[in-house]
């Protein structure tokens, strides 16, 4: 079985797939790829299935060696990767020779960068789920981050040995899927408990991602909305994405190792379209919301679909 080797292992890298879905009853949040759609389309540039579990890395990436051939992809942001000192090209498939040696940087746009490699990452599943669960600390690479030494195995790729052909995805369908700062929202199930101005105030202010953020949800700062008068809220069930309103006024969106249950009024939910974009979003960035009725929330989650599944979405 080939191999990666960590020889540095950047800010926070972790195994990820896209989760693990259907355990919040028992208090487990799907984790997975803060950047679905990222990796995805990674997993469909080196020819696995979309949910294989590739590498996140997140802010600043790392550096690695492969002992053996293999192909990668790295999607996401854009971590000016480089093979032996030679750039490699982001949105493409890439072939690595025996002992070439994989640098990442810093972040020059967006917050995660993907490393997708043909046949997948192997480690022992939690729950039918390869993801790192960093809170609880299962899953992924021995529930944790890498660690400089770390030795990643590489599975075999379903289709056996394939002559390297470069690929690539195409502009126009980039263009379609970057990262947004405006995210689509839908109203939340307590938006009915805040006036009219409070909603006004949410969806005409600027909001700036905290310092604070993490895999577990975006702490923001900003105006704060009036909070809701005369109601008290029982904890109940939460979803990704969803935009709670805390006691001082501010949002957080809840991201994918949220708790699964809160109990803060929820004064709307990002669309389904748009969670990849929160996978993107660095500290002090700035973001606005658009809300939008659930019709349309349901139409561009199918031309996203559409889109990911298409044939032109990768060219060679």
């Amino acid at each position: 079985m080939s191999l990666i080797e960590v020889r540095s292992p950047g800010m926070l890298s972790t195994v990820q797939d896209l989760g693990r879905e259907g355990f919040g009853p028992m208090g487990v949040s799907p984790s997975g790829a803060a950047d679905p759609v990222a990796l995805r389309i990674g997993n469909r540039l080196v020819g696995n299935s979309q949910g294989t579990a590739g590498l996140e890395m997140t802010l600043l990436g790392g550096t690695f060696i492969f002992p053996e051939h293999a192909e990668i992809a790295l999607t996401g942001a854009d971590f000016r990767a480089t093979l032996d000192n030679a750039h490699v090209d982001l949105w493409s498939s890439a072939e690595v020779r025996a002992g070439q040696t994989l640098r990442l940087g810093a972040t020059h746009t967006g917050a995660r960068c993907y490393l997708c490699v043909r046949g997948g990452l192997v480690v022992k599943l939690f729950l039918g789920s390869a993801s790192t669960h960093l809170l609880s600390g299962l899953g992924g690479f021995e529930g944790r981050a890498l660690r400089k030494g770390d030795l990643l195995k590489i599975g075999t790729a379903g289709g056996g040995f394939r002559t390297f052909r470069k690929r690539k995805v195409a502009a126009k369908a980039l263009e379609k899927l970057a990262p947004r700062k405006t995210l689509r929202v839908t109203g939340g199930p307590q938006s009915d408990w805040f006036s009219q101005a409070a909603q006004e105030v949410f969806y005409r202010s600027t909001y700036r991602i905290t310092e604070e953020s993490n895999r577990m949800g975006l702490r923001l700062e900003g105006p704060p909305i009036p909070a809701a008068s005369g109601v008290e809220m029982i904890s109940e069930g939460v979803s990704l994405g969803a935009v709670q309103i805390t006691a001082s006024g501010l949002p957080i969106i809840l991201f994918v190792e949220q708790q699964t249950t809160g109990g803060y009024p929820k004064i709307a939910n990002v669309i389904s379209a748009d969670l990849s974009s929160l996978g993107q979003l660095r500290p002090r960035d700035e973001i606005r919301f658009e809300l939008v009725e659930l019709e349309t929330a349901r139409t561009l989650l199918v031309e996203q679909e559409k889109l990911l599944a298409s044939q032109e979405l990768i060219l060679g």
